[in-house]
């Protein structure tokens, strides 16, 4: 097969699976693996590749942040298995802090049962949450960010440093092992930070999609959470090595079916 043909083979692999490895890529392509790591150097060089542990992915750099309506059309099933799994560690009368996204979202329609104390930048989250008697809803305040329809600026900063919830749930549109979570913004990532800092357990809630991507800011290292909860299409070499990481891993089962990267 022709370098060039082969290199576009890659590609299309690599468009249509989150994270690969040699071996997946060999058996897809019907080449060597001397002649796949070749053709993954020439790809990392210029730039449209990037490795990480458990394989390579396209170079994923996310220079803005997507609108919520963008996020609400991608990988529903995935983020309803997330907030599934991410409700059993809730109990009644516990503190949370919501982070702003639709998976956060759907998460807050799994705790309607509950008494909580809810504190969240989200304005949909804090609308929906209102109708519920048994949940104190406060809403961080602030400059309302177009994209994401949340609250954001020093304002809600200062709260957020000044409580000690019993789970902060983080979301985001990035995350890796060696970038850690990723945000567009300074002042995304700033307020990321200060959701995690005070709580007792923290707990990150991304579909697998969103792995090996990045933005510029980074709000917290993995190694900072105490859990990591994600859909079951991770790779197995990616479980592996996420499994060995001082966080608790939860694997979501989720759908089988088309998804969306991102």
């Amino acid at each position: 097969m022709k370098g060039q043909s082969r290199l576009d083979q890659i590609m299309d692999y690599l468009k249509s699976h989150n994270l690969v490895t040699v071996d997946q890529l060999v058996a897809a392509i019907s080449a060597s693996p001397a002649t796949i790591r070749r053709d993954l150097i020439k790809l990392d060089r210029e730039g449209v590749i990037s490795r990480s542990h458990g394989g390579v992915t396209l170079n994923r750099f996310i220079p803005a942040q997507p609108t919520t309506l963008e996020k609400q059309q991608r990988n529903q099933r995935e983020k309803q298995a997330i907030a599934q799994a991410a409700a059993q560690w809730v109990n009644a009368g516990d503190s949370l802090v919501l982070d702003a996204g639709t998976t956060m979202l759907e998460l807050a329609r799994q705790l309607t049962h509950l008494p909580l104390r809810v504190i969240t930048a989200d304005l949909r989250i804090a609308l929906f949450l209102s109708e519920f008697k048994q949940i104190e809803v406060t809403i961080i305040g602030g400059r309302i960010d177009e994209s994401s329809q949340s609250c954001i600026g020093e304002h809600g900063r200062r709260l957020l440093r000044g409580i000690n919830p019993d789970i902060a749930f983080i979301s985001c549109n990035s995350w890796c092992l060696e970038k850690g979570i990723t945000a567009p913004t300074e002042e995304k990532a700033g307020l990321k930070q200060d959701l995690l800092a005070n709580a007792s357990r923290r707990i990150l809630l991304a579909d697998s999609s969103k792995y090996g991507a990045w933005s510029l800011f980074c709000a917290s290292p993995l190694a900072s959470l105490t859990h990591i909860i994600t859909d079951s299409r991770l790779s197995p070499e990616l479980q592996q090595t996420l499994h060995g990481q001082n966080f608790t891993l939860t694997l979501a089962e989720s759908p089988t079916g088309d998804r969306i990267p991102g």
